[in-house]
């Protein structure tokens, strides 16, 4: 078994294992008329497989002028993984990618030894009133990959494989599931699949992945006796076979998990590492500020601004 934060090292069995190992209420930000809720890390829980932040942003209503400004900033150790519901987001990053995320697409980012990247509402789309939901996640990578070079990739939702059963519709984001496996790869095993299910629908989870988590995103689901609406993740026991049932309106989740690290993540700010010498090196990189020789380089087309990196 994998590194895992929450695993005792002795388990009771029978029925005395209660198949829910965590339930997550995130944190709720408000960035001014937007709101952020974070499920990961959380204080149980810091890693569902190698997923290490979750963030859902919105549902958001923006007036002609307002959007999000995310500056260049930069990224180490980790893979960010944007998917949208509604909205756009313009992708500038130091590979020069210059690219705007439309609902139901992936935007896989794999930051490796460093990469650094902006993310905005500018443009045509600013120019008029428009919404925003959708969440970010990071991926921490396995130490093989940790520093590699930085790459980025991004699936159209037309190309995302489709599972349809018994009025459940799943959208494969990353990895596998149901038999089914999305194309792009990843540095190890994970799943991430977007579920749309009617009202009453089951839908059971794969039992191949050591660790299995649900976000609830709309309506809500009952799991192994109890009831969670929107806004909980609900982290699973390996290996139990259990499936989601959605309530009288209908659900729409999120699932998320795979294989575990092999020991925890150190972070800070926006950087994951093995080791807090890997954190030390990339905030010295990025406070130097040597963007034509350094480590980190700012994106092509967004070059006037930065994020200055945190106090310590």
């Amino acid at each position: 078994m994998s590194w895992n934060p929450t695993q005792a090292p002795h388990l009771p069995l029978g029925a005395a294992v209660d198949a829910i190992e965590t339930v997550i209420v995130p944190r709720a930000r408000d960035l001014g008329g937007f709101e952020v809720r974070r499920a990961l890390p959380a204080p149980a829980r810091q890693m569902v497989g190698p997923f290490i932040f979750f963030d859902q942003m919105g549902p958001a209503e923006f007036l002609t002028g307002q959007g999000i400004d995310v500056r260049p900033h930069p990224h180490i150790g980790l893979a960010t993984v944007t998917y949208l519901l509604k909205g756009q987001i313009h992708h500038r990053d130091s590979l020069g990618n210059n690219t705007w995320i439309a609902p139901g697409a992936v935007n896989w980012m794999m930051a490796g030894h460093g990469i650094t990247h902006s993310e905005r509402i500018d443009g045509a789309v600013r120019s008029a009133p428009h919404s925003l939901f959708g969440v970010q996640t990071w991926v921490a990578l396995p130490e093989s990959h940790e520093d590699a070079p930085a790459a980025f990739a991004m699936a159209g939702a037309d190309t995302l494989p489709v599972i349809e059963d018994g009025g459940a519709t799943v959208r494969l984001i990353l990895g596998e599931g149901w038999g089914a496996r999305m194309p792009l790869q990843t540095p190890s095993q994970m799943i991430y699949a977007d579920a749309v299910l009617q009202p009453g629908a089951g839908l059971p989870l794969p039992d191949d992945q050591e660790d299995r988590g649900v976000y609830v995103l709309q309506g809500d689901i009952s799991v192994a006796g109890q009831v969670f609406a929107a806004g909980r993740m609900i982290v699973f026991r390996p290996g139990d076979r259990l499936s989601l049932h959605a309530g009288a309106q209908g659900a729409r989740v999120l699932i998320l998990g795979g294989e575990t690290m092999a020991g925890p993540r150190h972070i800070w700010w926006n950087f994951v590492a093995s080791s807090q010498e890997r954190i030390e090196a990339a905030k010295e990189a990025w406070r130097a500020g040597d963007w034509a020789h350094g480590r980190f380089q700012l994106p092509i087309d967004d070059q006037s601004e930065f994020t200055p990196a945190p106090a310590d």
